[in-house]
């Protein structure tokens, strides 16, 4: 059989299209979502003519030399034909018209549109309408009677009409088809299709079958269905002659049926398995026009040949009594003796062989016993689209010598069985990323973060442009294309190209490489005979080529040969970044419409390696592979058709993970982002918007959009998903500082350390949102995920909520992160400086990241408690008293807290305060190398020292990193009660004054203390152990410059005086600041040296005990970050 299936043609932008023919056959008229309607001469024509008839078209018809379209502006145009000339609206809807159709004479048109209306207008008089009201959803389609006496229509809301045209009344209805509540949502577009000339039969698509309705009994007469077809039909068409009925499906199948036997004559498959939505008969019946949802033209050629070919022979019928039949006779015979229509319904019967073929191939007389007709192959080109159809020998009547002779037979000619699996996709062909399709005439070869290379292929030019975003690298290029080369690279140090061999020329690749340093700046290499290169890429000094003999080949930049190695499957994309090389290959066949490809990662540094072993790389469901490369950072990326990019997650085993989806950001179905670039930091992905196309325009030279990064996280509407989203982002795209520190390049460390603030940031927003939710258990898994002074933090955070269980697993956690960064330094000691160790998420090295976690650890800090200033400064004060009596008190023994060797700070043997360089007293530094003491006032030293180091400046944090012994363990001990009035600045300027008096009655005050310590509560000794606090540097400054405030600022109180104190002492300088904090400690040490004068009597083990004592029963002040007095180092 001659008929065929031609290529399809591109017409329309993505969306939903019409076609019709001219009443000659001369043109096809096709309309789309673009509001164009192109006429074609033919198949072939590559210039059809182009009419704008609105923003959208949906449906088009002509007749008369008047063509009518329904647009999206609510309106059924008119305009001339074949000029195209506006000539007026028909018709308005109060919403989108859906479909409009001519009667026979073209005298009326009929739309039916969204807003549940059926109207019938006259073309010569607009005003003449006729409206028919009674659908309740949306009109799918309408069709005129031939003798124009009745109206069909279908709608959403399930149910088929006929109308009387005159009357304007419902004449019947059949509810056969499935609910929907719009046109978009309908599974099938149920065009309508009464049988031209006579109207006996109105024939209707109802899921998979056709059901044929007789006119005037409107009874159901019969179904014609195939097995063939599995999904709804979505369109119907009858041939002009009537004998034919054709169909198409939403999955893109297309079958013919003689409406007569009920045989299905022809059956073809879209080429990409599209939804088919638009199909017209050629009025002479040779051909089939369709479009589908993609904007394609496709044809059907040589059905009137097909048709011929399948016309019962009536000759033969009265040949049944002769002696003399051969097998064909057995399906010439009157369809009516063995087909009814159940089994035409159950399935579908075979063709009848072609009159005139050679009698003698008694072969091929029984392939219809197969289900598959003669030479089946010239009209059906899918292989894969086979249906196994079979005549039903038992409906034979037994009498019949003609049928007794051939039951024998029936053994040998039993049914082939069907194949109902999922179907092969075709492979992905090789392309280059970056590169647009490689038959047009203008086109970019590439587009990547270094430049552009335009190819030109035209009758005037065949010539090369490269352009480089940064001319300081070089300046651009134009080269002749005398080759043809099809694919380019482009790098820093040289332009690679390759083109495909011919008849007489081998496949070559040429590199010019314009950084060399020499004068030859060009090479050429010639690939062996029948291995044509399919894809190239640059790297720093290297340059590859995959080829179609599944090779691999590896040259220098200079053109020196290196490695050859062979791939498992052809070659799809391949790109290079550095001394990196990615290769995405078919590792098998796709089912469904999917593609199987496996990917391999190579290293071609020093240290040769393959990082990734043939892994299949993760495509969206019936996508296909649209870029491949890497990030100007160097982490490999893809981007499949679907719009999803997705980035390699070394830190997880290198899995892909997906970042973003560009198709998120499109306005329309049709509109697509082309990416040219991947930016890791800052966040950026580089990409062309493309209207209505995958591709953008060479000229004019399209504008580069940029698109945030997006993880597919659950609830991201909700504070936590947001956070969480922006936590796991962050953690990602700072991978590549880990995979560039081992591979020995610089990194932007300023960027690392605040990613990482970034993160722990958000860590502990987290951590704080679920303490309000009261979800304790999320809240440790978040502190999991801190570093170790970020978690003395949530432990703050969680005290002042009174949440003391919490607390305590945080204090447990905190010691584990402590002794884990004990172990690291350590071990740092032994391998290399820069080794990156994984530890509380994304850190590379101690040295690297104590900076960071002492900056994470404060902002968050000092946002949450600028309110409470004054008593943090007086708890500062508090502290460093307590760590200068706790040094002065205990003997040199080995100091849990020191820092490493890599700290800058070094502990100091001498029993006093360490002074950071902006002249502030550290509070956190423990003064000397100390024993781990058992005692209370020990623990409650240590631990808050650690608790509070993160509200200092950086040069007053340097503990942030100490390590604490993995026998201390935090327990809280029972809280003391409070008075509503806490401690002030102001209160320890008054006890100071006292302080002179007590220490004339020192030695007395100390017998007096050590006797009432037996007998007095705690918070005694504690007044008189505060009692004893010598002054600060600011309390210093304070009582100098007192006067000079007071002279400024009369009327203020002793509390607004100290505040306006306070913030003219932060305006001093770092060296000022630090003058004063030594004039205080020289206070101190005077005060030092007449005790040891006044206390030279007594015991050293007496006096040690006694000040232990008095250290562990001291009074804190009461403010909010007394809480924490709770918690102390228990060695059990």
């Amino acid at each position: 059989m001659p008929c065929e299936r031609k290529p399809m043609r591109y017409g329309h932008s993505e969306g939903h299209t019409d076609v019709c023919f001219d009443e000659q056959g001369k043109c096809i008229l096709t309309c789309g979502s673009d509001g164009d309607v192109r006429i074609w001469e033919s198949l072939d024509d590559d210039d059809p003519k182009s009419i704008n008839v609105g923003e959208k078209a949906y449906s088009l018809t002509l007749k008369n030399g008047k063509l009518v379209t329904a647009v999206s502006n609510n309106t059924v145009q008119i305009h001339t034909f074949p000029d195209g000339d506006p000539d007026g609206i028909l018709t308005r809807f109060t919403t989108n018209a859906n479909h409009v159709a001519f009667n026979h004479s073209g005298t009326r048109v009929a739309a039916g549109s969204s807003d549940f209306l059926v109207k019938i207008v006259e073309v010569a008089d607009s005003g003449q309408q006729k409206t028919l009201r009674g659908h309740e959803a949306p009109v799918l389609s309408v069709n005129f009677d031939p003798k124009e006496e009745f109206l069909a229509s279908s709608s959403c809301d399930g149910s088929v009409v006929v109308w009387n045209i005159d009357e304007q009344v419902r004449v019947t209805s059949w509810d056969i088809l499935q609910k929907s509540s719009d046109v978009t949502n309908a599974k099938s577009l149920c065009r309508l299709a009464w049988q031209p000339q006579s109207g006996k039969l109105l024939a209707v698509p109802v899921e998979t079958s056709i059901h044929l309705y007789e006119r005037n009994t409107w009874s159901h007469v019969s179904s014609l269905a195939d097995d063939f077809i599995t999904q709804a039909i979505n369109v119907i068409v009858w041939s002009p002659c009537g004998r034919f009925l054709a169909a198409a499906t939403v999955g893109g199948y297309l079958c013919i049926w003689d409406v007569g036997t009920k045989m299905c004559l022809e059956r073809q498959k879209h080429e990409k398995g599209y939804t088919v939505c638009g199909m017209a008969w050629h009025p002479s019946g040779g051909q089939i026009a369709y479009t589908d949802t993609e904007g394609c033209l496709g044809l059907l050629d040589g059905l009137a040949t097909a048709a011929a070919a399948a016309q019962p022979t009536k000759s033969l019928k009265a040949k049944e009594s002769k002696e003399t039949k051969d097998y064909d006779d057995l399906f010439d015979e009157d369809d009516n003796q063995f087909l009814d229509e159940e089994a035409s319904e159950s399935r579908s019967p075979v063709k009848k062989s072609a009159v005139g073929e050679d009698e003698d191939d008694d072969d091929d007389d029984l392939m219809p016993a197969t289900g598959r007709p003669r030479h089946r192959s010239s009209f059906l080109d899918d292989d894969n689209s086979q249906d196994a159809g079979s005549v039903n020998l038992d409906k034979y009547d037994a009498g019949d010598d003609a049928s007794s002779a051939i039951v024998p037979l029936v053994p040998a000619v039993l049914p082939r069985p069907v194949y109902e699996g999922p179907m092969p996709t075709p492979p992905q062909r090789p392309f280059q990323a970056g590169s647009t399709p490689a038959h047009l005439m203008h086109r970019f070869m590439l587009w990547n973060s270094v430049g552009i290379v335009r190819g030109y292929n035209d009758e005037q030019d065949n010539a090369i442009d490269v352009e480089f975003h940064d001319t300081a690298i070089h300046h651009a290029m134009h080269l002749t294309n005398s080759l043809g080369h099809t694919v380019a690279d482009l790098s820093q140090e040289a332009v690679l190209l390759a083109c495909e061999s011919t008849d007489e020329l081998a496949s070559k690749l040429q590199c010019l490489h314009f950084s060399s340093w020499d004068t030859s700046k060009e090479w050429m290499v010639d690939l062996p005979k029948g291995e044509d290169a399919l894809a190239v890429c640059l790297g720093q000094g290297w340059a590859a080529v995959a080829t179609s003999g599944l090779l691999v080949r590896l040259f220098s930049i200079g053109g020196v040969q290196k490695e050859v190695f062979s791939l498992p499957g052809p070659v799809v994309c391949m790109a290079g970044h550095g001394e990196q090389l990615i290769i995405a290959y078919h590792r098998g066949t796709g089912f469904d419409g999917d593609q199987s490809l496996g990917v391999q990662l190579l290293q071609l540094g020093r240290r040769r390696r393959q990082v990734i072993h043939g892994e299949p790389l993760p495509l969206s469901r019936k996508s296909y592979l649209a870029w491949l490369g890497f990030s100007a950072e160097g982490t490999p990326c893809c981007i499949d058709s679907e719009g999803v990019v997705r980035l390699l997650n070394r830190s997880l085993g290198n899995t892909w993970a997906p970042v973003c989806n560009t198709r998120d950001h499109c306005k329309g179905k049709s509109d697509h982002y082309w990416v040219v670039g991947i930016h890791e930091n800052p966040q950026q992905l580089r990409c062309i918007p493309c209207k209505g196309s995958r591709y953008p325009p060479t000229l004019p030279r399209p504008a580069v959009a940029i698109l945030p990064f997006k993880l597919p996280l659950c609830q991201t509407t909700t504070e936590k998903g947001q956070m969480e989203e922006q936590y796991w982002r962050s953690a990602i795209f700072q991978n590549h500082h880990s995979f560039l520190a081992s591979s020995g390049y610089e990194i932007d460390e300023d960027g690392q350390n605040q990613a990482q603030k970034e993160q722990q940031e958000l860590l502990m927003k987290m951590f704080a949102l679920s303490c309000k939710l009261e979800r304790e258990f999320r809240c440790v898994e978040l502190a999991e995920m801190m570093t170790q002074s970020v978690v003395t933090l949530a432990i703050r955070y969680a005290s002042r909520s009174r949440r003391m269980a919490l607390a305590q697993r945080l204090s447990e956690l905190a010691l584990e992160k402590a002794n884990q960064e004990q172990q690291q330094e350590e071990e740092e000691e032994e391998e290399e400086p820069h080794h990156a160790t994984p530890n509380s998420g994304y850190r590379h090295s101690s040295e690297e990241m104590r900076g960071a976690r002492q900056s994470n650890s404060r902002t968050p800090q000092q946002n949450r408690h600028e309110e409470e200033e004054e008593e943090e400064e007086e708890e500062t004060q508090d502290e460093q008293m307590e760590a200068e009596e706790a040094a002065e008190s205990r003997k040199p023994r080995l100091n849990p807290f020191k820092k490493g060797p890599a700290s800058p700070e070094k502990a100091s043997p001498k029993p006093v305060s360490t002074v950071s360089k902006d002249g502030r007293v550290n509070p956190f530094k423990v003064s000397g190398p100390v024993k781990q003491s058992a005692s209370p006032a020990g623990r409650a030293a240590n631990v808050l020292d650690t608790m509070t180091m993160s509200n200092r400046k950086p040069a007053a944090s340097p503990t942030t990193g100490s390590k604490q012994n993995k026998s201390l363990v935090l327990k809280p001990l029972v809280p003391r009660p409070k008075s509503k009035t806490q401690t002030t600045l102001l209160q320890m300027s008054s006890r100071s004054k006292k302080q002179e008096e007590k220490e004339k009655e020192k030695e007395p005050a100390t017998e007096r203390l050590k006797q009432a310590e037996d007998a007095t509560p705690p918070a005694s000794a504690g007044d008189n152990q505060e009692n004893r606090r010598p002054k600060t540097g600011f309390q210093l400054w304070l009582e100098e410059n007192r006067k000079s405030i007071l002279a400024d600022n009369p009327d203020l109180e002793e509390t607004a005086v100290i505040k306006e104190a306070m913030g003219r002492f932060r305006t001093l300088s770092a060296e000022e600041r630090l003058s004063w904090t030594e004039k205080a400690k020289g206070d101190v040490g005077d005060v030092k040296k007449r005790k040891r004068e006044e206390d030279e009597g007594r015991e050293d083990e007496g006096e040690e005990k006694q000040r232990e004592e008095a250290s562990a029963k001291k009074k804190k002040p009461l403010d909010t970050s007394a809480k924490l007095s709770a918690f102390a180092f228990s060695k059990n």
